[in-house]
Protein backbone atom coordinates (compact mmCIF):
# COMPACT_ATOMS: atom_id res chain seq x y z
CA UNK A 1 0.00 0.00 0.00
CA UNK A 2 1.50 3.18 -0.94
CA UNK A 3 0.19 6.72 -0.64
CA UNK A 4 1.17 9.55 -2.82
CA UNK A 5 2.88 13.41 -1.73
CA UNK A 6 3.53 14.84 -5.46
CA UNK A 7 6.17 13.73 -6.63
CA UNK A 8 6.78 11.60 -3.41
CA UNK A 9 5.56 8.08 -2.63
CA UNK A 10 5.43 6.95 1.35
CA UNK A 11 4.95 3.16 0.88
CA UNK A 12 3.77 0.33 3.82
CA UNK A 13 6.56 -2.00 3.04
CA UNK A 14 6.70 -4.19 5.08
CA UNK A 15 3.01 -6.12 5.25
CA UNK A 16 3.08 -7.97 9.01
CA UNK A 17 4.53 -8.40 12.13
CA UNK A 18 5.92 -11.60 11.52
CA UNK A 19 8.16 -10.31 8.22
CA UNK A 20 9.12 -6.94 10.56
CA UNK A 21 10.64 -9.32 12.84
CA UNK A 22 12.28 -11.50 9.83
CA UNK A 23 13.74 -8.40 8.62
CA UNK A 24 14.75 -6.93 12.36
CA UNK A 25 16.44 -10.27 13.13
CA UNK A 26 18.53 -10.26 9.83
CA UNK A 27 19.50 -6.75 11.19
CA UNK A 28 20.70 -7.66 14.22
CA UNK A 29 22.31 -10.92 12.85
CA UNK A 30 24.36 -8.53 10.34
CA UNK A 31 24.99 -5.43 13.09
CA UNK A 32 23.31 -3.08 11.07
CA UNK A 33 20.74 -0.33 12.36
CA UNK A 34 17.22 0.42 10.88
CA UNK A 35 14.07 2.72 11.30
CA UNK A 36 11.03 1.44 11.64
CA UNK A 37 7.85 3.80 11.09
CA UNK A 38 3.96 3.04 12.18
CA UNK A 39 1.72 4.76 9.65
CA UNK A 40 -1.63 6.06 10.43
CA UNK A 41 -4.30 8.73 9.07
CA UNK A 42 -2.72 11.32 11.74
CA UNK A 43 0.68 11.09 10.27
CA UNK A 44 -0.35 11.28 6.48
CA UNK A 45 -1.98 14.49 7.14
CA UNK A 46 1.27 15.33 8.85
CA UNK A 47 3.08 14.64 5.92
CA UNK A 48 0.62 16.40 3.91
CA UNK A 49 1.58 19.89 6.03
CA UNK A 50 5.18 19.13 6.70
CA UNK A 51 8.07 18.45 4.06
CA UNK A 52 10.35 17.70 7.42
CA UNK A 53 7.87 15.22 8.54
CA UNK A 54 7.56 13.46 5.01
CA UNK A 55 11.37 14.11 4.48
CA UNK A 56 11.82 11.54 7.52
CA UNK A 57 9.51 8.99 6.77
CA UNK A 58 10.89 8.66 3.44
CA UNK A 59 14.08 7.81 5.10
CA UNK A 60 12.39 4.72 7.48
CA UNK A 61 13.61 1.59 6.20
CA UNK A 62 10.44 -0.29 7.67
CA UNK A 63 6.71 0.81 7.63
CA UNK A 64 4.30 -1.01 8.85
CA UNK A 65 0.30 -0.09 9.47
CA UNK A 66 -0.66 1.09 12.82
CA UNK A 67 -4.60 1.56 12.25
CA UNK A 68 -7.32 -0.26 10.88
CA UNK A 69 -8.26 2.63 8.15
CA UNK A 70 -4.70 2.08 6.54
CA UNK A 71 -5.74 -1.86 6.36
CA UNK A 72 -8.99 -1.13 4.97
CA UNK A 73 -7.58 1.32 2.63
CA UNK A 74 -4.89 -1.57 1.57
CA UNK A 75 -7.69 -3.89 0.87
CA UNK A 76 -9.47 -1.15 -1.41
CA UNK A 77 -6.24 -1.06 -3.28
CA UNK A 78 -5.68 -4.90 -3.24
CA UNK A 79 -2.11 -4.75 -2.02
CA UNK A 80 -3.65 -6.15 1.78
CA UNK A 81 -1.16 -5.34 5.04
CA UNK A 82 -2.05 -6.32 8.48
CA UNK A 83 -2.38 -4.48 11.35
CA UNK A 84 0.69 -3.93 13.20
CA UNK A 85 0.13 -1.21 16.23
CA UNK A 86 3.34 0.23 17.36
CA UNK A 87 2.21 -0.03 20.73
CA UNK A 88 2.46 -3.78 20.75
CA UNK A 89 5.49 -3.72 18.94
CA UNK A 90 7.85 -3.06 22.31
CA UNK A 91 8.00 -6.58 23.96
CA UNK A 92 8.03 -8.44 21.15
CA UNK A 93 11.30 -6.36 19.53
CA UNK A 94 12.60 -6.61 23.07
CA UNK A 95 12.55 -10.01 23.27
CA UNK A 96 14.10 -10.32 19.76
CA UNK A 97 16.84 -8.38 21.13
CA UNK A 98 17.30 -10.29 24.21
CA UNK A 99 17.24 -13.13 21.89
CA UNK A 100 20.20 -11.96 20.11
CA UNK A 101 22.13 -10.60 23.05
CA UNK A 102 21.20 -6.77 22.05
CA UNK A 103 20.86 -4.03 24.35
CA UNK A 104 18.22 -1.55 24.12
CA UNK A 105 18.03 1.85 24.77
CA UNK A 106 14.48 3.74 25.77
CA UNK A 107 14.16 7.14 24.92
CA UNK A 108 11.23 10.14 25.83
CA UNK A 109 8.46 10.66 28.70
CA UNK A 110 10.17 11.39 31.67
CA UNK A 111 12.53 9.80 33.66
CA UNK A 112 10.21 8.41 36.31
CA UNK A 113 8.20 6.85 33.33
CA UNK A 114 10.84 5.20 31.31
CA UNK A 115 12.58 3.49 34.66
CA UNK A 116 8.77 1.75 35.32
CA UNK A 117 8.68 1.17 31.70
CA UNK A 118 12.42 -0.58 31.96
CA UNK A 119 10.95 -2.47 35.00
CA UNK A 120 8.11 -3.57 33.56
CA UNK A 121 10.31 -5.33 30.63
CA UNK A 122 12.85 -7.08 32.72
CA UNK A 123 9.61 -8.23 34.67
CA UNK A 124 8.87 -9.81 31.29
CA UNK A 125 12.27 -10.49 29.67
CA UNK A 126 14.46 -11.33 32.47
CA UNK A 127 17.50 -11.10 29.92
CA UNK A 128 17.08 -8.32 28.82
CA UNK A 129 19.98 -5.56 29.12
CA UNK A 130 18.90 -1.93 28.95
CA UNK A 131 21.72 0.36 28.42
CA UNK A 132 20.33 3.64 29.20
CA UNK A 133 17.24 5.61 29.90
CA UNK A 134 17.01 9.23 28.43
CA UNK A 135 14.37 11.79 28.66
CA UNK A 136 15.02 14.78 26.41
CA UNK A 137 14.69 17.83 27.70
CA UNK A 138 10.94 20.69 27.49
CA UNK A 139 10.99 21.77 23.89
CA UNK A 140 13.24 18.56 22.36
CA UNK A 141 14.42 19.48 18.49
CA UNK A 142 14.83 15.78 16.99
CA UNK A 143 17.29 17.50 14.96
CA UNK A 144 19.34 19.93 16.87
CA UNK A 145 22.21 20.09 19.08
CA UNK A 146 20.66 18.31 22.11
CA UNK A 147 19.38 15.19 19.84
CA UNK A 148 23.04 14.70 18.01
CA UNK A 149 24.78 14.84 21.34
CA UNK A 150 21.80 11.77 22.71
CA UNK A 151 22.95 9.93 19.74
CA UNK A 152 26.42 10.23 20.75
CA UNK A 153 25.40 9.06 24.54
CA UNK A 154 23.39 5.95 22.32
CA UNK A 155 26.91 5.00 20.38
CA UNK A 156 29.01 5.29 23.57
CA UNK A 157 26.36 3.13 25.41
CA UNK A 158 26.01 0.04 23.51
CA UNK A 159 22.49 -0.13 22.62
CA UNK A 160 21.28 -1.33 19.26
CA UNK A 161 17.71 -1.25 19.09
CA UNK A 162 16.30 2.47 20.88
CA UNK A 163 12.29 2.61 21.76
CA UNK A 164 11.35 6.05 20.63
CA UNK A 165 8.30 7.72 22.42
CA UNK A 166 8.96 11.33 21.54
CA UNK A 167 5.24 11.90 19.57
CA UNK A 168 5.19 12.13 15.91
CA UNK A 169 6.64 13.79 14.06
CA UNK A 170 9.76 14.18 16.47
CA UNK A 171 10.22 10.09 16.88
CA UNK A 172 10.61 9.72 12.92
CA UNK A 173 12.53 12.70 12.38
CA UNK A 174 15.06 11.25 15.29
CA UNK A 175 15.09 8.06 13.66
CA UNK A 176 15.96 9.70 10.48
CA UNK A 177 19.05 11.67 11.65
CA UNK A 178 19.87 8.40 13.68
CA UNK A 179 20.33 6.63 10.21
CA UNK A 180 22.74 9.00 9.59
CA UNK A 181 24.83 9.22 12.40
CA UNK A 182 24.32 6.29 14.87
CA UNK A 183 24.06 3.49 11.68
CA UNK A 184 24.49 0.24 13.83
CA UNK A 185 21.64 1.29 16.09
CA UNK A 186 17.70 0.64 15.51
CA UNK A 187 15.27 3.11 16.09
CA UNK A 188 11.34 2.05 16.38
CA UNK A 189 9.47 5.12 16.83
CA UNK A 190 6.31 3.73 19.50
CA UNK A 191 4.70 6.75 20.34
CA UNK A 192 2.88 6.33 23.79
CA UNK A 193 3.87 2.40 23.81
CA UNK A 194 6.36 2.87 26.72
CA UNK A 195 3.74 4.63 28.68
CA UNK A 196 1.11 1.47 28.59
CA UNK A 197 4.45 -0.36 29.90
CA UNK A 198 4.55 2.21 32.53
CA UNK A 199 1.18 2.53 33.16
CA UNK A 200 0.76 5.69 32.87
CA UNK A 201 -1.28 5.33 30.61
CA UNK A 202 -4.30 2.98 29.75
CA UNK A 203 -4.92 1.15 26.14
CA UNK A 204 -8.91 0.13 25.43
CA UNK A 205 -10.20 -3.06 26.53
CA UNK A 206 -9.52 -5.71 24.34
CA UNK A 207 -12.86 -5.76 23.43
CA UNK A 208 -12.65 -2.60 21.79
CA UNK A 209 -9.95 -3.60 19.76
CA UNK A 210 -11.47 -6.49 18.87
CA UNK A 211 -14.13 -3.80 17.25
CA UNK A 212 -11.51 -1.56 15.64
CA UNK A 213 -13.11 1.26 18.33
CA UNK A 214 -9.92 1.87 20.29
CA UNK A 215 -10.04 5.70 18.39
CA UNK A 216 -13.75 6.14 19.89
CA UNK A 217 -12.39 5.18 23.25
CA UNK A 218 -9.64 7.09 22.65
CA UNK A 219 -11.38 10.55 21.91
CA UNK A 220 -13.85 9.84 24.33
CA UNK A 221 -10.90 9.76 27.09
CA UNK A 222 -9.56 12.99 25.67
CA UNK A 223 -11.71 15.18 23.20
CA UNK A 224 -10.50 18.42 23.95
CA UNK A 225 -6.85 17.00 22.04
CA UNK A 226 -8.27 14.16 19.63
CA UNK A 227 -11.36 15.38 18.17
CA UNK A 228 -9.93 17.89 16.20
CA UNK A 229 -7.23 15.56 15.08
CA UNK A 230 -9.65 12.59 14.47
CA UNK A 231 -11.62 14.98 12.29
CA UNK A 232 -9.05 16.06 9.95
CA UNK A 233 -8.07 12.20 9.48
CA UNK A 234 -11.40 11.62 8.50
CA UNK A 235 -11.87 14.91 6.11
CA UNK A 236 -8.53 13.04 3.87
CA UNK A 237 -10.80 9.73 3.73
CA UNK A 238 -12.50 9.77 0.89
CA UNK A 239 -9.03 11.12 -1.28
CA UNK A 240 -7.35 8.62 0.08
CA UNK A 241 -9.72 6.19 -0.97
CA UNK A 242 -10.26 6.88 -4.83
CA UNK A 243 -6.40 6.86 -4.58
CA UNK A 244 -6.28 3.65 -3.38
CA UNK A 245 -9.39 2.42 -6.22
CA UNK A 246 -6.56 3.76 -9.02
CA UNK A 247 -4.14 1.32 -6.87
CA UNK A 248 -6.23 -1.31 -7.33
CA UNK A 249 -6.66 -0.72 -11.49
CA UNK A 250 -3.09 -1.12 -11.72
CA UNK A 251 -3.07 -4.98 -10.82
Amino acid sequence: MQFSFQSNVVQVNTESAKALFDAVTERFIAGEGFAIATVNLDHLVKMRNSDRFLAAYLRQDFIVADGNPIVWLSRLAKRPVQLVPGSELVVPLARLAAENNIAIALLGSTKEALQQAATGLQNRIPDLKIATCIAPSFGFDPTGTQAKEILATLQGSGAGLCFLALGAPKQEEFAALGRELAPNIGFVSIGAGLDFIAGSQTRAPHWVQKLALEWVWRMVSNPRRLVPRYARCIWILPSLAVEALKLSRRR
